[in-house]
């Protein structure tokens, strides 16, 4: 976990925080997409707080994730042309998001077959064109899949302007957008998803890019701050992005969770100075191997959450609205165990075959 192990040189610098973040943010956001809290609303306002307290605590993960990424690309950015890019994307990144976006249609349209041979009408059958195209805009926009094709929006958008990069004004430019969509959350001007807020992470991607340009400057100073202090940092902005949760649902947004309102940035980005000050967990690389499998975790969970988990709990008839916030939290960790673990052996097993592709290998 010393910051002093984490930059190791083998012709490339390769820093083994990177793995450890990005191991924590998946877990995070399987997490949250494994949550039966989204769409409950409770009489009890201690409820209340359980609900966003456990909601929030890893709300972090995805602007974590774009923080991430930035920091990868920022010398491949310049390596490479835009063409040369967003080509070795296609390859290592489209193609996997493919296979799995086309077997998630299948296994909704096999769905469908079952309901209309059941009971004589499904919505797919009512009108098939209408259903496609309904269903494409849901797993883009309402997915885990929705990420990918964000990401790429990003990169592209970064390649663009590219001989701005380093430019502090369009950072702050980035930002301003960013804001926008955290103030677009009261004023609803156009719709709320952060799946849909196409630009708003941009800003994030650059944050990262400018982090790798200044690492060690930046580690310098991130080390001179107490834990203490960081602590107590966090601990306000949870506490800020809770109050901030709590008066979106008074005021009936239907995105109180989102993850850009203005709090909830804050907060992922002490959450992160907090990640990059414990460094790389030797556990981690060592157990779970981030690095091989966090994109295979990141492609299938969607299609387990969807398809594997109402085969096991359906037959138990268990209904989140019925049970309470404690009962609710066991729950979601249940759920969010049994797809961690099975996405998991299913990427490291696929990883072994020649269709090791498929999952990012």
């Amino acid at each position: 976990m010393n910051q002093s192990n984490d930059k190791k040189l083998s012709g490339s610098v390769n820093y083994s925080f990177v793995d450890t973040i990005r191991c924590i943010s998946m877990m995070g956001i399987v997490f949250l997409h494994c949550s039966v809290f989204w769409g409950l609303k409770y009489k009890s306002f201690s409820e209340t707080l359980i609900e966003t307290a456990v909601m929030q605590l890893l709300k972090f993960s995805t602007i974590a994730f774009f923080l991430i990424g930035g920091f990868l690309i920022n010398h491949k950015i310049n390596e490479y042309s835009a063409s040369q890019y967003l080509k070795n994307r296609f390859t290592n990144t489209v193609k996997p998001w493919l296979f799995w976006v086309s077997l998630f249609f299948v296994l909704d349209i096999i769905g469908q077959v079952i309901i209309y041979l059941r009971f004589g009408s499904s919505d797919a059958f009512n009108n098939l064109p209408l259903y496609l195209i309904e269903e494409t805009g849901h797993i883009l926009f309402y997915t885990a899949f929705w990420f990918i094709p964000n990401f790429l929006i990003c990169i592209a958008l970064l390649l663009l302007f590219k001989k701005y990069l380093y430019n502090i004004r369009f950072g702050v430019f980035l930002g301003i957008l960013s804001i926008f969509y955290s103030i677009n959350l009261y004023g609803t001007w156009i719709p709320t998803e952060h799946s849909s807020a196409l630009f708003g992470f941009v800003f994030y991607l650059w944050l990262g890019v400018m982090l790798n340009k200044h690492f060690q400057k930046v580690i310098t100073f991130i080390n001179k701050i107490s834990w203490n202090k960081l602590i107590l940092i966090n601990i306000i902005f949870f506490t800020l992005s809770m109050v901030e949760i709590i008066y979106l649902m008074r005021l009936g947004s239907k995105d109180s969770y989102d993850t850009l309102r203005i709090t909830n940035i804050l907060y992922s980005l002490s959450m992160f100075t907090a990640l990059l000050k414990i460094g790389g967990i030797d556990i981690i690389q060592r157990k779970l191997n981030p690095r091989q499998t966090t994109f295979g975790i990141y492609l299938v969970h969607e299609i387990l959450i969807i398809n594997v988990l109402p085969l096991i709990f359906t037959p138990l008839k268990i209904h989140p609205a019925l049970l309470n916030a404690s009962s609710n939290i066991f729950y979601t960790i249940v759920r969010f165990i049994i797809v961690y673990v099975l996405s998991f052996l299913l990427t490291v097993g696929i990883g072994k075959t020649k269709m090791k592709w498929i999952v990012g290998q």
